[in-house]
């Protein structure tokens, strides 16, 4: 194992790269803009330059780097990127693109998968052989770690827990096209969509009626002051999600189970109420399944990316 890696985290507006030891130790962390115009075809060009940079600057030649770690936001298997309308890119092999332009091996995955990656090896998971990952943010998305490799399935879409259908009821479509997909009621945008359809037909005294655009954390935070509109949100969010984790340790039969992105910030609130209504749904088996916060906040994805070199 060479001395350095390096973690890029491609989004849609900024690329995060770290430069880390190859133990786990981030040494230096940086962003640069991501450039989408045409087709983004000047992504992986930015990338290698910076990062050539970095080496030039830290004096640390191509025989000292393990290697280059790629978060994508979209479906990645062995290296083919399957189309990432956010950059912009077609159907390519990304691993052999950046590969020839830096002169350095590159792994690639999804960001999702790589965040999970760095919550388990870095971060809320670390210690444990097998974890899942679940990203409450606008959107929900996840990842599934087996002894220590990401589970990306037989078309990239393994760990895809947002688009698990939790019910037959909803009327508005998700954004992937179905309707009562999981991610419309436990990310940041579906608990606020919830409660906007229950003040509607709420006559209770609320909090939430004084709060002209209301956000997620406005709901977590009226909830823990008590208000019942506010508490009956947040118990109906961690309980769709406890029995949603129950279903998916079914199939898993993880070590723990970190929750991460945004949503996460409201802390024990939701973590506690997670936990009730999965003891509440879980096979006996899996009752002793940790379930935890994530630890590594944005950074998630930059170790990740590192992660997948080892």
């Amino acid at each position: 194992m060479k001395k350095f890696g390096f973690g890029v985290d491609i989004g849609g507006t900024t690329v995060k790269l770290g430069l880390f030891q190859m133990d786990g130790t981030l040494l230096e962390k940086w962003e640069i803009p991501t450039d989408t115009t045409n087709s983004g075809a000047a992504i992986l060009d930015d990338v290698a330059a910076s990062i050539s940079g970095k080496m030039k600057e830290k004096n640390i030649e191509i025989k000292d780097v393990e290697g280059i770690g790629l978060g994508i936001p979209g479906p990645v298997t062995k290296g083919i990127v399957k189309s990432c309308v956010n950059l912009g890119w077609g159907t390519f092999n990304v691993e052999d693109a950046l590969g020839e332009k830096t002169g350095l091996p590159v792994k690639a995955a999804n960001d999702a998968n790589v965040a999970a990656l760095g919550e388990y090896w870095q971060g809320g998971g670390k210690g444990h052989k097998n974890a899942v990952m679940v990203t409450l943010g606008t959107g929900v998305g996840g990842g599934i770690i087996i002894d220590g490799k990401i589970l990306d399935g037989a078309h990239g879409g393994a760990g895809e827990i947002g688009h698990m259908h939790v019910d037959d009821e909803e009327t508005q479509a998700c954004g992937c096209g179905n309707k009562g997909c999981l991610e419309q009621y436990t990310s940041a945008t579906g608990i606020v969509t919830m409660a906007k359809r229950k003040l509607k037909e709420e006559t209770r005294p609320t909090i939430l009626r004084d709060i002209e655009e209301i956000t997620a954390k406005d709901i977590f935070d009226a909830a823990k002051e008590e208000d019942v509109v506010a508490s009956e949100l947040v118990d109906k969010l961690c309980c769709i999600l406890g029995k949603s984790i129950a279903g998916i340790a079914c199939v898993v039969d993880p070590d723990v189970i970190i929750i991460g992105g945004g949503v996460s910030r409201a802390g024990d609130i939701l973590i506690e109420g997670v936990k009730k209504y999965f003891l509440q749904y879980a096979f006996f088996a899996h009752r002793e399944i940790k379930i935890v916060l994530a630890t590594l906040g944005n950074d998630a994805g930059i170790y990740g990316c590192v992660g997948q070199l080892l």
